[in-house]
Parts: C-alpha cells; sequence; structure tokens
C-alpha cells in the first residue's frame, strides 16, 4: 500500500495480518539482577501503587503508569532504559517505552 506523505508517495511497511514489527530493543542484553519489589520513590512521597514493573536494562524496579507515581516511565525518561518487563515471574508481558507497546 502506498501512502502519500507530503506529495510523496511512501510505500506502507506494515507487518502482515497487522501485526507490529519485532521490537529492536529486546535484543539487547537483559538478565539483570532486579532491586526490591518496592516502588522506592511512592514509599518517599507515601504513595500506594497498583502494579510494579521491572527495567530489563538495570534491574531497576518501579511503580506502572497505572499507579499514581508512574515512576517506571520517569526513569525511562531519565535513563533512556527502553524495556520493562513484568516484576511477577509467572509473566512474560513486556513493554517498549521507545515504541509505546507490549512487545
Amino acid at each position: 500500500m502506498a501512502l502519500n506523505v507530503g506529495g510523496v508517495n511512501v510505500r506502507a511497511q506494515g507487518a502482515p495480518n497487522g501485526r507490529a514489527p519485532r521490537c529492536q530493543h529486546l535484543s539487547m542484553p537483559l538478565g539483570v539482577e532486579q532491586g526490591a519489589p518496592e516502588c522506592a520513590m511512592c514509599l518517599i512521597l507515601g504513595l500506594t501503587w497498583a502494579r510494579l514493573v521491572v527495567c530489563l536494562t538495570c534491574g531497576w524496579v518501579a511503580c506502572s503508569d497505572d499507579s499514581p507515581g508512574g515512576h517506571a516511565r520517569a526513569h525511562y525518561q531519565e535513563t533512556d532504559h527502553p524495556v520493562v518487563g513484568a516484576l511477577e515471574t509467572d509473566t512474560a508481558w513486556r513493554w517498549c517505552y521507545v515504541h509505546g507497546r507490549a512487545v
């Protein structure tokens, strides 16, 4: 499919069946040791969190976007560490802040 972008025809680079292309940030070395299962910033500020996530680059544990503090996103904005994962070991859920989607 060709798109007209600013008067220039550009071929759309979508994936088959509407799936998003693989996130290249998953190729980064992972396997870091995670921190304590708590959001240090929430504890300091007296906030409670809805869910905790772990930075897959450095192991920092922080509250997710659905928590009042959103400290995991703040960590990404400060460090450019792109991918977080679920703190629970029974799920493989991961989120890429660069692409704004689960990966």
